[in-house]
């Protein structure tokens, strides 16, 4: 009888080790290399005690490691951790991590672009893992699969003999570091894509179909992984991104100023020129300065700021979230770098100082009676318009009006209410 007890004693022992609800791994500088080397996806959590919202999460997150564990045994593939930011400041301070809590992700031990802003509740985290564990890879059975492709968007496609071959895994392996900024699709049948395949395994790039460009080959060695990704992140990184109510408050997070066309939704004439002179004549400003286009009736609020309407797009503007300047006429931008100047103007403060000081340059004159260009008739309709948090409060309708038409400052940022906001994060600069 006491032999029986003691069994079920063990028996019930090692079921609580292998089930109790361990959490996330904490993650140090002395296991942080060997974590993020022996696993495919790493999630991580950057907290600080002192957060609310950190404290609000973590046992969310814990969870969330548990039901992980559970759901993809595989091991290898993906680790769910957590870095205490106070006591390891220096990992924090080598991901930039200036806000908590933040999710970075990483995939074959290199930090991806995106972090997770989604809700933090156990099925938004629990959706989030499940998307990043599917392959972003289109498969493509028939040849009729590539005709049925979406043609508004650009693909990095691939033909395969085999699937199983080391060019298909580095060809899987780039299109998931990559999958946040280009869309991926491929076969691996030989025999029904005989007209794509005559040689051995290919991959091009194609471009959205309102682009009429052709077909660009891949030239290099499939099985180099480092030359691939190189040339696959040349190909899907645009010099000029679409910024979204979505995807917002990642490129505002950035703390780069904002050079912002607004467009027609079918105006590509517009954003391939942009993307022409930006390339020609901001190319050493890219790291300093962040180059985005936006679909002007989704931003229909921050035109009626600066008293224009979708009549008057394309339109050019930069939101230093402290202030917003127009660039004075659209057509003039590819003109001897008028382009890079207004850029410079705005680093140098010039931008600033020639809006208080209108006399002292014409163009600055024409920015500023483009600002003010408000018809009482107008008055109706913005106070009428929502704010971009749609705050639609006739209080503060009549306050941005007021101020809109004080000559004393340039109009306010208006993207500044996109940023990450304090209702969600505690910032460094809180201590």
């Amino acid at each position: 009888m006491h032999q029986y007890h003691l069994k079920s004693i063990c028996f019930f022992v090692l079921y609580y080790i292998c089930y109790v609800s361990t959490g996330a791994i904490e993650i140090t500088t002395d296991n942080l290399d060997s974590i993020l080397s022996s696993h495919e996806i790493v999630l991580i959590n950057f907290y600080a005690n002192w957060c609310q919202f950190s404290k609000m999460v973590n046992p969310i997150y814990d969870k969330l490691a548990d039901k992980v564990s559970k759901e993809y045994s595989r091991e290898g593939l993906i680790a769910i951790g957590k870095v205490d930011s106070d006591l390891e400041s220096s990992i924090s301070t080598k991901y930039y991590v200036n806000k908590y809590p933040t999710f970075k992700l990483f995939r074959h031990s290199i930090l991806t672009k995106r972090e997770y802003r989604g809700a933090r509740q156990i099925d938004g985290l629990l959706d989030f893992i499940h998307k990043q564990i599917q392959s972003p890879i289109i498969k493509l059975s028939t040849p009729t699969d590539l005709l049925e492709l979406d043609r508004k968007k650009s693909y990095i496609i691939g033909h395969f003999n085999d699937e199983n071959s080391s060019n298909y895994k580095i060809y899987s392996k780039v299109a998931n570091l990559l999958r946040d900024e280009c869309h991926f699709a491929a076969s691996t049948n030989i025999e029904k894509f005989k007209n794509e395949n005559q040689r051995d395994d290919i991959v091009y790039y194609r471009s959205y179909k309102s682009s009429n460009l052709k077909d660009e080959y891949y030239n290099g060695l499939l099985n180099n992984s480092q030359s691939f990704y190189t040339w696959t992140n040349d190909k899907c990184i645009d010099l000029v991104r679409e910024i979204t109510f979505e995807n917002a408050e990642e490129l505002t997070d950035q703390g780069l100023p904002l050079l912002i066309l607004f467009h027609h939704i079918d105006d590509h004439q517009s954003i391939s020129l942009f993307q022409d002179q930006i390339a020609k004549q901001l190319m050493h400003y890219t790291s300093r300065i962040n180059c985005l286009h936006a679909d002007g009736e989704k931003f229909l609020h921050p035109l009626r700021h600066l008293g224009k309407t979708i009549d008057n797009l394309p339109l050019l503007v930069i939101d230093t979230f402290q202030h917003m300047f127009i660039f004075p006429d659209f057509k003039q931008i590819s003109i001897n770098g008028k382009l890079l100047e207004f850029v410079k103007d705005l680093d140098s403060g010039k931008v600033h100082k020639d809006f208080h000081n209108p006399q002292s340059s014409t163009k600055q004159t024409i920015i500023q009676e483009n600002v003010y260009s408000k018809s009482k008739d107008d008055q109706m309709d913005f106070e009428k318009s929502s704010s971009i948090e749609n705050d639609d409060s006739s209080q503060r309708s009549r306050y941005e009006y007021n101020k809109l038409n004080s000559r004393s400052s340039p109009p306010e940022s208006v993207f500044i209410h996109l940023t990450p906001s304090r209702q969600r994060y505690s910032f460094r600069d809180e201590l």
